[in-house]
């Protein structure tokens, strides 16, 4: 029995079109998002801090070990994102009443104020951007 994978399908010329119209969306996603919160003062970083955050499911809050995976970053990574977003009044630590080894990161009334405006700008461009950020689709191959 071999390792090897099967040889994939060959794209079509639309399915490079595809691709790279899918490529561009996200490319002029980011842009747009690194614009904007820098024009609000903030680090694109700050803002998928707060983003995690607020959209971590089913509470408000999260540990360091869950950002470090939503955000795919290492775990001093995060600790720093978080020392610097609590100099600026964006998060609080709060301490883990069912484990002491550990913190909760939470938002501050400051930090969801801007992450409310924030996100509702990202949603009107993810609105304007409509089609160019579908997914491609294909056929079953």
């Amino acid at each position: 029995m071999s390792n090897e994978e099967p040889e994939p399908e060959p794209l079509t010329k639309q399915d490079f079109e595809a691709l790279a119209r899918f490529r561009f969306g996200i490319r002029r996603y980011l842009r747009f998002s690194e614009e904007t919160v820098r024009q609000h003062g903030l680090t694109p970083q700050h803002y998928q801090l707060l983003l995690a955050l607020k959209g971590f499911p089913g509470r408000e809050w999260a540990v360091v070990s869950e950002l470090a995976e939503r955000l795919q970053l290492r775990h001093h990574s995060v600790v720093e994102l978080i020392n610097r977003a609590q100099k600026q009044d964006l998060v609080r630590r709060t301490p883990h009443p069912g484990d002491a080894r550990s913190v909760r990161v939470e938002l501050t009334d400051n930090g969801q104020q801007i992450l409310g405006r924030l996100s509702a700008l990202h949603r009107d461009e993810l609105l304007r951007l409509g089609s160019t950020l579908a997914l491609p689709t294909w056929d079953e191959v």
